[in-house]
C-alpha cells in the first residue's frame, strides 16, 4: 500500500472508533520497541545506564582506539564527550543515547564531537532508527515538543574548506585561536573554532583543504530537544552541526525534533544530506555559513504555532557565507532540490535572534542554488540583502540578479504575505521588490506564489505541545503532485524527482516507519500498512493483542 501523509478527510465512524482504540498505545509501543528488529531489548528492559564519561579520559575524549556503543544499554552524554583524531566510535542500530542537562547552564550543555581526524559509524535503519534524546524523556511519548535545549546536541567536524581567513576574522583573533568572553574566534586561514564552545581548545578546531574529506557515517538517526544557546551573539548549539565536513561523509535520514537553534548548520565544507527532517525547532530549519558547497535534496521542516513555546522559529533557510561580511571565497554556494519547508505564519517576530521570517533569507553575499522546493506559510518568501558597507562590494541580491550564484527556481509558495523582499530584519520590514526583481522570480525563474495548493495543508496545531496532543494535523503532500520543468541534476547523488518538495505523491514516505512522525500523530500515522499497529514494519501476532486489549473500550 502506498504511503503518504495525512489528508484531511471524513472516514466512517467504525474506522475512526478503531483508530482511536489503538491510538493511545501505538507510540509508547513505538518508542519502547525501539531496535527490537535488530534484536535489540525493549527500552524499559535496558537496565544497564553508562555514563559515557566512564569510558573517556577526564577531559571527556573516549579512551578506546574503536569505541562500540551496543543497543543493550543506556548510554548518558553526561558532558562533552569527544571522538579524538584517529579513534572511531561506532553506534550499532537501535542504540538510544540520552544527554544530561549540564549544571552551570548552556555554556556547559552535554554534546557528542566528532574531531577533524575521526570517525563516526552511526548507520541505524529504518527498522532500527538510532535515537539521541533528553536524559528525561522516558521514551513513552509523554515528553513534549516544547521541551527544548536539553542536551547540547551532535557535533561533527572536518578538514573540508571554509572562507575563514586572518581578514575576515575579529580583532581578537591571533593565529592559534584565541577566546575572549563566551566566544572563540578563528584560528588563522581556513580555520576557527566551531560555535557553541568557550574554550580554545584544538578539539573544537574546524577546517583545511580537502573537501572530499570522510567523517564516517550517520544514517537513520533522531536527534530530539537538543540545542543550547550560549550567548546573543550567535554561540549555539545546534540540532546537528557540521563544520568543515567533506563529502567522503556520508549522511541522510536525519530527524531533528524540537531543537532549542537551528535544526542543521553547516560551516563551510562540501558534504551533501538527503532526506532530512526538522520539525519544531527554536530557530532556522537549515542553516549555513563559510562556503559550504554541498548538494541537498528532500529535506522537511515545520514550526510549531505556538509563540509560547518556540518565539524565536526563524526562517526555514538561513543562507550566509561570510559572518565578517568581507566577501571572502569560496562563496556558499549549496545545490538543494525537493524542499518542503512550512513556516508558523508569525508576521512580528522580533526576537533578538531572528533576522527575517522569511522561507528563504540570503545575506552575507551568500550564493545558493535552490530548485522543485514548496515553501508555505512564512510572512515573506525570498529575502535577500541589498545594502551593503566596505569592506563588502556587494550583497546577496547582487549575487541574484544576474542568476550566476544565487538561482531560485521553479518552487511554489504559498499563503505568504510578500512573496520577495529585500534588505529585510528583524528591525525593518525592508523594501518592496522591483517590479523587474517580480518579473525575474515569477517569470524568468517560473516561480509560483499562490493562496493554497490541491491537497496541501500546511497547518498543524498543539491543544498541548508539553504532552504532544495535536489538535489540527497536516498533509504536507500536494493532491495531484505540483508538476516541475526544473529537471533534477543529473549525477550520482541527486535522486530523479519531477515534482516540487519533498515528498513523492505515488511512492511510500522516505519519513515512514523510522522517524519522530511516526510517533504523534500530526500525519496520518505514516505507516506502511494499516494492520501493522505497533509500527515494526510488519503484521505479526503482536499488532492483533494490542488491537484485543483495547478492544471494546469508549473512544468517545
Amino acid at each position: 500500500m502506498k504511503q503518504k501523509m495525512k489528508t484531511k478527510k471524513t472516514i466512517s465512524q467504525l474506522v475512526a472508533t478503531a483508530a482511536m482504540a489503538v491510538a493511545s498505545i501505538v507510540p509508547s509501543f513505538a518508542q519502547n520497541n525501539l531496535g527490537a528488529a535488530c534484536g535489540c531489548p525493549l527500552v524499559s528492559a535496558r537496565t544497564t545506564v553508562t555514563n559515557l564519561s566512564s569510558i573517556a579520559d577526564v577531559n571527556g575524549e573516549l579512551n578506546a582506539t574503536a569505541t562500540v556503543l551496543d543497543c543493550a544499554t543506556i548510554w548518558v552524554l553526561d558532558r562533552k564527550i569527544y571522538v579524538g583524531a584517529g579513534k572511531s566510535l561506532t553506534i550499532q542500530p537501535g542504540t538510544l543515547i540520552k544527554g544530561d542537562t549540564a549544571i552551570g547552564g548552556p555554556v556547559n550543555a552535554t554534546a557528542l564531537v566528532v574531531n577533524r581526524g575521526a570517525k563516526i559509524y552511526a548507520a541505524g535503519t529504518a527498522e532500527c532508527p538510532i535515537v539521541f534524546t533528553a536524559k528525561a524523556d522516558p521514551m513513552n511519548n509523554t515528553y513534549g515538543v516544547s521541551n527544548r535545549g536539553k542536551w547540547g546536541g551532535v557535533v561533527v567536524l572536518g578538514n573540508g574548506i571554509t572562507n575563514l581567513t586572518l581578514a575576515n576574522a575579529t580583532a581578537a583573533n591571533a593565529p592559534g585561536g584565541t577566546c575572549v568572553g563566551s566566544s572563540c574566534f578563528g584560528t588563522g586561514v581556513g580555520t576557527g573554532f566551531i560555535e557553541g564552545f568557550t574554550v580554545a581548545d584544538v578539539r573544537n578546531q574546524y577546517g583545511g583543504n580537502d573537501n572530499a574529506d570522510n567523517s564516517g557515517v550517520l544514517k537513520y538517526i533522531s536527534i530530539r530537544h537538543a540545542g543550547a544557546k550560549i550567548n546573543t551573539n550567535g554561540n549555539e548549539l545546534n540540532g546537528l552541526t557540521l563544520g568543515a565536513v567533506g563529502n567522503g561523509t556520508i549522511i541522510e535520514n536525519i530527524d531533528i525534533i524540537a531543537n532549542d537553534d537551528d535544526g542543521i548548520e553547516w560551516f563551510g565544507g562540501a558534504v551533501n544530506v538527503k532526506n532530512i527532517s526538522v520539525l519544531f525547532s527554536n530557530d532556522d530549519m537549515f542553516d549555513w555559513d563559510q562556503g559550504w558547497v554541498g548538494n541537498a535534496q528532500f529535506l522537511f521542516g515545520i514550526q510549531l504555532n505556538d509563540n509560547l513555546n518556540s518565539p524565536a522559529a526563524d526562517n526555514g533557510f538561513e543562507m550566509d557565507s561570510d559572518d565578517q561580511k568581507t566577501s571572502a571565497t569560496p562563496l556558499s554556494r549549496p545545490t538543494i532540490y525537493n524542499a518542503t519547508l512550512i513556516g508558523d505564519g508569525d508576521a512580528n517576530q522580533n526576537t533578538s535572534d531572528n533576522s527575517a521570517h522569511a522561507a528563504i533569507n540570503a545575506k552575507e553575499y551568500t550564493g545558493g542554488l535552490i530548485y522543485n522546493s514548496i515553501f508555505a506559510n512564512f510572512e515573506t518568501g525570498l529575502n535577500m540583502q541589498k545594502t551593503f558597507v566596505a569592506p563588502r562590494t556587494g550583497e546577496a541580491y547582487v549575487n541574484w540578479t544576474p542568476g550566476t550564484d544565487l538561482q531560485v527556481g521553479c518552487n511554489t509558495f504559498i499563503n505568504m504575505a510578500q512573496a520577495i523582499r529585500t534588505s529585510k530584519s528583524k528591525t525593518s520590514d525592508g523594501a518592496a521588490a522591483l517590479s523587474t526583481d517580480l518579473t525575474k522570480f515569477s517569470v524568468t525563474d517560473k516561480n509560483d506564489t499562490v493562496a493554497s495548493v490541491a491537497g496541501f495543508d500546511f497547518v498543524v496545531a498543539f491543544s498541548n505541545p508539553t504532552t504532544n496532543v495535536v489538535s489540527d494535523e497536516f498533509d504536507a503532500i500536494p493532491n495531484p503532485a505540483l508538476a516541475t520543468t526544473c529537471a533534477t541534476p543529473t549525477s550520482n547523488f541527486f535522486t530523479y524527482a519531477p515534482y516540487k518538495g519533498a515528498f513523492s505523491s505515488t511512492q511510500k514516505n522516505w519519513l515512514s516507519d523510522w522517524s519522530y512522525t511516526t510517533l504523534i500523530d500530526v500525519t496520518n500515522g505514516l505507516v506502511a500498512c494499516p494492520t501493522d499497529v505497533n509500527k515494526d514494519g510488519s503484521t505479526t501476532n503482536s499488532d492483533l493483542s494490542q488491537i484485543l486489549i483495547n478492544f471494546g473500550q469508549s473512544c468517545k
